[in-house]
């Protein structure tokens, strides 16, 4: 009918509008698939247009194109973390320490990796938008957090000033993969990525999603001890083409970092595979020191991070 035509004109335009854009900001330089994601995003923002939402995490109503995000007030709530850290792992400190200090784990030497950092601590609302992230598929919402990665990127000269670095997301057994349809970290990646090209005086690293591989499925590594958790993901990775890292920086990134078991088999199949240094780089760190009592709106289930 004429009505219903009118009536959807305006939505069909925005959708049009909202392809090129995306496929604008994608660039042709980068290798990772956006077909799918592209309709997933029209279909989103024709959506966010007839029908006023809701922040996903607070629950405030707004009406936006693009509503998968978080509102203004969860976003500002988001901050990095700014206090004292192990100068080894990143771990928060509690106390008004130096941020030179080694905590114990990094003393004993456990983990394979030489340097990571987090940009923020593990609570509320960015516990909730990587739950988000991971189990309902909120890709959007995952490119807006690899953004603040660039933040953490940009402040230490170990990742910015890494040089012929490969940036290399935690993969997931494929199995899980499949299961979930994605891979959480290869989209903290994208965003990550998208925001250094953004910056004409940055270099962005080189991303791999197939050297390093999940051969092994795990048990939950929730409620596991750090050394029960070191021994569940021994020998779960391996590096499918040791080409791609040998001799170069090699850069984990994952969303979450509780003891570091996870990234630190990642470490040693890549140093095996001839990469001389390997750093990490996650969005937030959970750690028992900054507890989070605020329930989250979705299932609270971490029993994938390491």
């Amino acid at each position: 009918m004429p009505g219903e035509a009118g009536a959807r004109a305006p939505l069909e335009s925005v959708a049009r509008r909202e392809a090129r854009r995306i496929f604008h900001s994608a660039g042709q330089r980068s290798s990772f698939p956006v077909i799918p994601s592209i309709l997933r995003e029209m279909a989103n923002s024709a959506f966010a247009l007839t029908f006023p939402a809701a922040c996903p995490v607070c629950g405030q109503e707004y009406a936006q194109a693009g509503w998968l995000g978080l509102c203004e007030a969860c976003w500002q709530q988001i901050q990095a973390w700014s206090g004292p850290v192990c100068a080894g792992c990143g771990l928060p400190l509690a106390s008004e320490q130096e941020s030179e200090t080694l905590c114990g784990v990094c003393r004993r030497g456990d983990y394979a990796f030489d340097f990571a950092r987090s940009y923020a601590v593990y609570s509320e609302p960015l516990r909730s938008a990587i739950l988000l992230l991971k189990f309902q598929r909120r890709e959007r919402l995952g490119l807006s957090l690899g953004k603040l990665l660039a933040r953490l990127w940009w402040s230490r000269k170990e990742f910015s000033g890494a040089g012929n670095a490969v940036l290399i997301p935690v993969p997931l057994h494929r199995t899980r993969q499949r299961e979930r349809g994605f891979n959480q970290a290869e989209t903290l990646a994208r965003g990550l990525v998208r925001a250094l090209r953004s910056c004409s005086n940055d270099q962005s690293p080189e991303v791999d999603r197939r050297c390093l591989r999940r051969i092994k499925p795990t048990v939950p590594q929730a409620g596991l001890s750090f050394r029960a958790r070191l021994e569940n993901v021994r020998g779960v990775f391996e590096v499918a083409l040791p080409e791609r890292v040998k001799g170069r920086v090699a850069i984990l990134l994952d969303d979450v970092m509780t003891t570091g078991a996870t990234l630190s088999a990642c470490a040693s199949a890549l140093k095996r595979a001839g990469a001389p240094r390997v750093l990490a780089i996650t969005l937030a760190r959970a750690t028992p020191q900054f507890p989070d009592v605020a329930p989250p709106p979705v299932a609270d289930t971490v029993d994938d991070f390491g």
